[in-house]
């Protein structure tokens, strides 16, 4: 049976470390996400995958926060991140800067996940919407193209949280390929 790693000794970053370490150059951008408890799960998430940065907008709060931390087990302090009051400022600062800015949103014409295979020199930005409304057309519209995670069920939604994990799990094995 193999044996259980503990955490002591597994080879962790330490926060200074992971500052100064590469990055996956993907940033995330929160439309409106209102749960901190999804907020905490996508910093934790983004310090797993080592993004960028990422950009919080309209009422998706901000550090610091008790909420947010449960989740976020102390990533908020690792990961850097901006808040735009509106997020197509978001949007429209990232493409500025060279971003491909993708909707993961059930739109007509969006990519089928499995289908998307990033250029590893692209620099990426991902929206990830509401947890009721998804993210806003307006938004949409201002984005390069829509991602879309395939799904089989008699839902159609997954929790954003858990939406951004599948989303960064595809684009992390595509472009380490």
């Amino acid at each position: 049976m193999p044996r259980k790693i503990p955490n002591r000794e597994l080879r962790r970053l330490s926060p200074r470390e992971f500052r100064a370490s590469p990055r996956m150059p993907v940033v995330l951008i929160l439309d409106n996400i209102r749960s901190q408890h999804n907020i905490g799960s996508a910093f934790r998430t983004s310090d797993a995958f080592a993004l960028e940065h990422l950009c919080l907008c309209g009422i998706t709060a901000c550090p610091p926060s008790a909420e947010i931390h449960k989740s976020a087990l102390g990533a908020e302090n690792t990961m850097e991140w901006t808040y735009f009051e509106n997020t197509l400022d978001a949007v429209r600062s990232l493409q500025e800067k060279g971003y491909a800015v993708l909707a993961v949103e059930q739109a007509e014409g969006a990519v089928n996940l499995a289908a998307f295979c990033p250029a590893g020199h692209q620099k990426t930005a991902l929206v990830f919407g509401n947890e009721v409304r998804g993210v806003r057309q307006e938004v949409v519209d201002a984005c390069d193209g829509c991602l879309e995670i395939p799904q089989h069920g008699t839902k159609h939604s997954l929790n954003v949280s858990v939406a951004i994990g599948v989303v960064l799990w595809h684009y992390y094995l595509t472009i380490r390929v």
